[in-house]
């Protein structure tokens, strides 16, 4: 994110000027337009855009938009927002960004609206660059530039001990595959009572043939820090629940570089714009596009936006909170439920039917054949 940028835009507000009420409808209407109108008008919208404008609208609003409404350009869009303080017009603008990446190839001309949206704006956020190298066909270089502009910037192990790992990561999404200690702390978990989130990730881990962190196979140290969230906000494990959880996760942070973790995920497992990602994902295009993923995808930001306060669930020290029961967790952090929309969606757990994938399932299944042991999937089942 650029702070506080004003390039001929609709300045930020003063300290007593800024409106911090919920959007009203006309409000929303004009949001509404003015993200239509940057993505190409109704017109050019995908029938994904479509789905996705609305769902998010009305997950976050509570009001339907109209996709259809009267154009409102960069400047009119600004100007609606002229008594919003920073925090508000980068989560507009990231809103914008969004249904502008869900679309493969995404244009010069897209590109050009949304940063003259940011400018009137008077705001940046650094996943223009990414949108900006998409456009040009430069997806090397948009690789790069998450780690620039994005949640990874300026990585320091040193300032991440709640990984726990024995050595040094020199890059965020490094693996540990040689570090029995790190494997070892995993692995107590599961001597915990049932019910804690210490032991659910590891019955989560088992049921899906995961390795913990620590061991060859397993997953960055940093994404599996995603895992726990998988848990404790009750997302499944199949790959549009991906979208739900990093959904999740870059709302509940108010640091607005987390919204570049949602940005990959979508261009992982929407565009295939990325190749790989995070250390492991690798790139499942159309997810997002399947029928009620939009859905799921807008209320798990809804479900962000309501934690109590601002959670970096990336970096948080996941184990001191390993004995509490999920129950508790979900009402210490404020997590509400899914909204029905959501769950008739297909939304679902990790212990449900649909919780888990084809290739987990007999994953496990065979890692508990190789180790003598009886296959148990706490719960969870194929649909």
């Amino acid at each position: 994110m650029v702070s506080g940028m004003n390039r001929g835009g609709v300045p930020l507000p003063g300290e007593h000027e800024v409106d911090l009420s919920l959007p009203d409808r006309a409000l929303v209407d004009a949001m509404a337009s003015g993200v239509v109108t940057a993505l190409g008008g109704p017109a050019a919208l995908t029938d994904l855009q479509r789905v996705l404008v609305r769902a998010l609208f009305h997950s976050m609003t509570g009001f339907d938009v109209d996709v259809d409404t009267p154009a409102l350009d960069a400047r009119g869009f600004a100007e609606a927002l002229g008594h919003r303080n920073e925090a508000f017009r980068v989560r507009v603008l990231q809103i914008t960004i969004l249904c502008a990446l869900v679309v493969r190839p995404l244009s010069s001309a897209t590109v050009a609206r949304l940063d003259e949206v940011a400018a009137q704006l008077s705001v940046g956020e650094g996943m223009l660059t990414v949108a900006r190298d998409f456009a040009e066909g430069s997806l090397g270089l948009a690789a790069v530039d998450f780690e620039r502009n994005g949640y990874t910037s300026g990585w320091d192990q040193q300032q991440r001990t709640e990984l726990h790992t024995s050595t040094t990561l020199r890059q965020a999404w490094e693996s540990a595959t040689d570090d029995p200690a790190l494997a070892a702390r995993w692995q107590a978990l599961e001597t915990l009572p049932e019910g804690t989130l210490g032991r659910r990730i590891t019955e989560f881990y088992r049921a899906r043939g995961f390795e913990y962190p620590g061991l060859p196979g397993s997953a960055p140290p940093l994404l599996a820090q995603h895992d726990w969230v998988h848990v404790l906000a009750d997302y499944g494990s199949r790959v549009e629940s991906e979208l739900e959880v990093f959904a999740f996760i870059a709302r509940a942070n108010d640091d607005p570089r987390g919204f570049s973790l949602l940005a990959m995920v979508v261009s992982l497992f929407e565009t295939g714009y990325l190749a790989t990602g995070a250390g492991l994902f690798e790139a499942f295009p159309g997810q997002l596009a399947q029928a009620g993923v939009a859905t799921r995808l807008a209320d798990a930001m809804r479900r962000g936006a309501l934690v109590a306060g601002s959670v970096d669930f990336m970096n948080l020290d996941w184990f001191t909170l390993a004995d509490v029961q999920v129950e508790e967790l979900r009402a210490r952090f404020g997590i509400v439920p899914k909204s029905a929309d959501a769950v008739a969606a297909g939304s679902v757990g990790p212990w449900e039917p649909g919780g888990i994938s084809p290739f987990q399932f007999g994953h496990g299944q065979a890692r508990a054949a190789a180790n003598g042991v009886p296959y148990e999937s706490f719960g969870a089942s194929l649909e």
